[in-house]
């Protein structure tokens, strides 16, 4: 066995110590021999077992078929079918495994990543370039892969709500909907916004954990697949009708009414969670603002941001929404709202959207909202 890379070594086996799990099942997807025996390397503690090892994307859907995986590190410049195109198919493929992206290709833009994210995978790792292998990525690609490797898995979740909830209950009209995501958040927001019917004309207010430098890409991939304007919040901006406001990566997005409608308050105080930006004081504000007409969803990501903000949205008469286990990357914040009899529904992220639509809104798109 080749000597473990010390500065993640005592992670890897305090990790392994701690879960009693089983190690995690690696797929190595890398067309540089160099880097998939770097990788391996890297991950050789009983932490990790490395699978098997692929040289392009068409191999990796091959070995898919054989073995039983947990996650994939999957570049994007390859020869033949490139990651991101093949992504989808290694999604299918995989039987429920998560991808983590590891290319030099996310050093050229947050788009890259973004759309990575969008496509389903469930976290991007910039790799440094020939012979910068050394520092801190080992521990930063062992952290990673530890943190995605133990979360709940959807179909190993220790007590997955089945889904309920499909026919929306006769309730008040819908003024304002909020949503919450983290890891995996970004595919599922795909599914739910290609579902939404386009004649749902309420505000949308959307909380997805990314660093703020990548949000104005967030923003255009968003109204490129709702087909709705979408715009990151700045301080004072109106709600409107119908349109996406979107949280900035560095503050919470609050709300605050004014006599010529209810605008936007950017927060940037510590959020219980520790996340920034953070869903529950979303959740909290759309109570306060809306009570009966507010609807906050919950979908992909890890930990329990958006739990306390639902338990305010429901004492207002909200409603709350949740992703299924099935669907979820990651049933961490959607699965606590679950277990927590918090969520009217549990659904996959298009039913969720469909049972939305089947709630009449009021008002018009593109007018301020009160």
């Amino acid at each position: 066995m080749n000597q473990p890379f010390s500065p993640r070594s005592a992670v890897a086996r305090r990790d392994a110590q701690r879960s009693a799990e089983r190690p995690i099942r690696v797929l190595i997807v890398d067309d540089s021999i160099v880097a998939r025996t770097i990788f391996t390397r890297m991950l050789d503690s009983e932490a990790f077992e490395i699978v098997a090892a692929a040289g392009n994307a068409e191999q990796a859907i091959e070995l898919l078929g054989t073995y039983k995986v947990d996650i994939i590190l999957l570049d994007v410049e390859m020869p033949g079918t490139d990651g991101l195109t093949a992504l989808p198919r290694i999604l299918e493929a995989s039987d429920g495994a998560r991808v983590l992206i590891v290319s030099s290709a996310c050093a050229e833009g947050a788009a890259a990543t973004v759309k990575a994210l969008t496509l389903g995978a469930a976290d991007t790792l910039l790799k440094p370039g020939a012979g910068s292998f050394a520092g801190r990525f080992g521990q930063v690609l062992v952290d990673r892969l530890l943190r995605i490797g133990h979360a709940p898995r959807a179909r190993e979740s220790a007590a997955p709500v089945t889904p309920v909830g499909d026919a929306a209950p006769e309730r008040a009209l819908i003024e304002c909907l909020a949503i919450g995501a983290s890891t995996g958040g970004l595919h599922a927001l795909s599914a739910f916004f290609k579902a939404l019917p386009g004649a749902f004309d309420a505000p949308i207010l959307v909380t997805q954990h990314l660093p703020a430098e990548f949000m104005p890409y967030f923003a255009a991939q968003l109204q490129d697949i709702a087909g709705r304007k979408a715009v990151v919040a700045t301080d004072g901006a109106r709600l409107r009708g119908g349109e996406l406001l979107i949280a900035p990566g560095d503050a919470h997005l609050r709300l605050i009414r004014f006599r010529d409608g209810v605008r936007a308050r950017l927060d940037r105080s510590p959020a219980a969670s520790g996340c920034m930006p953070s869903v529950d004081p979303m959740f909290a504000s759309c109570a306060e603002m809306y009570g009966a007409g507010a609807v906050g969803v919950v979908l992909s990501g890890m930990g329990r941001d958006g739990s306390t903000g639902a338990v305010e949205l429901v004492a207002a008469g909200g409603e709350v929404l949740a992703q299924d286990a099935e669907t979820a990357v990651v049933w961490g914040m959607p699965g606590v709202v679950a277990n927590a009899g918090l969520a009217a529904a549990v659904l996959p992220p298009a039913l969720i959207a469909q049972r939305i639509g089947r709630r009449t809104t009021r008002g018009g798109a593109g007018r301020s909202w009160k």
